[in-house]
């Protein structure tokens, strides 16, 4: 069975955990967009492990992890990460592959990443890890792929630093290289077939170059789309999408954020929230913005990326609250607006028109099964089940993983 896990709102939600849990089930985890500008957080047997492009699968000692075509691959990054994974004793030595067709990051990339964001009228507020500017150069034509590294011709256009650059990984880096479609497709590999695969995306929908809060996203692809277009498969492939969110919503950098808290009359809140939630970027540290949960943003996420189910993240983070509230919609200066537009003016004048829930004012965090969770936590996830019009599958309660409700398992419910 093919599983994709995509965010499905601006991303920080807890992907890392989710497919970590998951792919105890998985042969394969395939890795399909974004660079080192992602970071996923696994806590197991306290130990924590803090991952920015290695898949959230290799924790597991059998599982083999693909960093896929969709992605844009800093070599000094990604070696980096693996010494640190080996350091807390992780063997992922003949487990871990990097698609021939994937982009690289050269350090020309960073350094005009920081120079043009600088420039700008209006920030867009980019990590500086050259994401975006390889993304620019592969639609411009002009990328490096991990396939071209051997190419003379194409490298002796490069800048000396990028050329020297890449001689200092070049090796290491055709060691890991494979054919991610003949990878995939194996013709004479009955188990390898049979396998599970999990997808693993990075970011989330609200950030997708094409569906998201253009221009302040990412320059991949985040969506359910990216998973078959990044990782060697077809669509029709794809036999299932979870879509993973927070019971609040955050974002990083800039852009519209209609459900986010007024820091002046909702600070305490605010502050509350992000420090329970510990809403601090993995990758560069700067605190989280922090809002109610945008069911019409989420709903959103779903229909334009067929989610089949969602997993619940961070339920526990309200388990003090006496009461919770959910935007349902958005006043702008005009009309009240059921749906999420395209237009960025009108997502930055909204405001949240919130739904009220009481709290259930319990510790969830040992609860092992969804009957189990207080009657008014239950009724808050049945309020957005039916909202987006889409079920809950997967309730955390924790960081651990065994802090993990499965209600409907998504590697036994397909389309």
């Amino acid at each position: 069975m093919n599983l994709a896990v995509i965010g499905a709102q601006w991303g920080d939600e807890g992907k890392g955990k989710i497919v970590d849990y998951l792919a105890a089930d998985a042969g394969i985890v395939v890795r399909f967009s974004g660079g080192a500008n992602a970071g996923h957080t696994i806590v197991h047997e306290g130990t924590t492990y803090k991952l920015h492009l290695i898949p959230s699968g290799i924790i597991y000692p059998d599982v083999r992890v693909v960093l896929g075509s969709g992605m844009v691959i800093d070599p000094e990054a990604l070696f980096a990460e693996l010494r640190e994974i080996e350091s807390l004793g992780i063997d992922w030595r003949g487990r871990v592959f990097v698609s021939d067709r994937a982009h690289l990051v050269l350090p020309s990339h960073k350094q005009e990443d920081i120079d043009r964001d600088a420039a700008r009228a209006t920030p867009i507020g980019t990590t500086g890890r050259g994401i975006g500017i390889t993304y620019a150069h592969k639609a411009l034509r002009e990328g490096v792929r991990l396939a071209d590294i051997s190419w003379e011709a194409h490298c002796a256009e490069l800048t000396d630093t990028d050329r020297t650059f890449l001689d200092t990984y070049r090796d290491r880096l055709l060691e890991l290289s494979v054919d991610i479609a003949t990878f995939m497709h194996p013709s004479n590999d009955s188990a390898h077939i049979d396998q599970n695969v999990l997808f693993e995306g990075a970011q989330g929908a609200l950030l997708d170059i094409d569906i998201g809060t253009y221009p302040f996203v990412s320059s991949g692809s985040s969506s359910a789309a990216g998973a078959a277009a990044g990782s060697g498969i077809g669509p029709r492939d794809i036999d299932h999408v979870l879509g993973v969110f927070k019971a609040y919503s955050t974002r990083v950098g800039n852009g519209p954020f209609p459900s986010e808290f007024d820091s002046d009359s909702q600070g305490e809140l605010e502050d509350y929230i992000r420090d329970t939630g510990r809403e601090y970027g993995v990758t560069t540290g700067r605190p989280r913005r922090v809002g109610y949960l945008d069911l019409v943003a989420l709903r959103y996420a779903c229909r334009t990326n067929g989610i089949d189910s969602l997993a619940l993240t961070h339920l526990d983070v309200y388990d003090e609250l006496d009461e919770i509230r959910t935007c349902i919609a958005y006043e702008t200066m005009s009309e009240t607006l059921d749906y999420f537009p395209s237009s960025i003016e009108l997502l930055e004048q909204a405001k949240p028109v919130t739904m009220r829930f009481v709290g259930w004012n319990q510790a969830i965090g040992d609860i092992e099964r969804f009957e189990e969770l207080p009657e008014k936590a239950r009724e808050y996830i049945a309020y957005i089940e039916n909202y987006v019009g889409v079920p809950v599958s997967i309730v955390s309660v924790g960081y651990e993983r065994r802090s993990t409700i499965i209600r409907n398992d998504p590697w036994k419910t397909t389309r």
